[in-house]
């Protein structure tokens, strides 16, 4: 499993950081780097729930985080 993050900055200024692939796993923050931190967090905590659950079954698990 490879995840990627996607950044964009919304016109009111904010940054919205979304992982791709897993759907909901968004932040917002008023600063890139906060909205990817956030983000990938985030991430984390749903493939570490889905991991206790069960949910991911034997898939390899690759966690590559961008370079700030």
């Amino acid at each position: 499993m490879n995840l990627a993050v996607e950044c964009e900055r919304e016109d009111d200024g904010r940054w919205l950081a979304e992982v791709v692939g897993i759907p909901g796993a968004l932040a917002y923050a008023t600063t890139r780097s906060d909205a990817m931190a956030r983000a990938e967090a985030l991430a984390l905590r749903v493939l570490a729930d889905r991991i206790e659950q069960g949910d991911l079954g034997a898939t390899p698990l690759s966690i590559v985080l961008p370079v700030p």
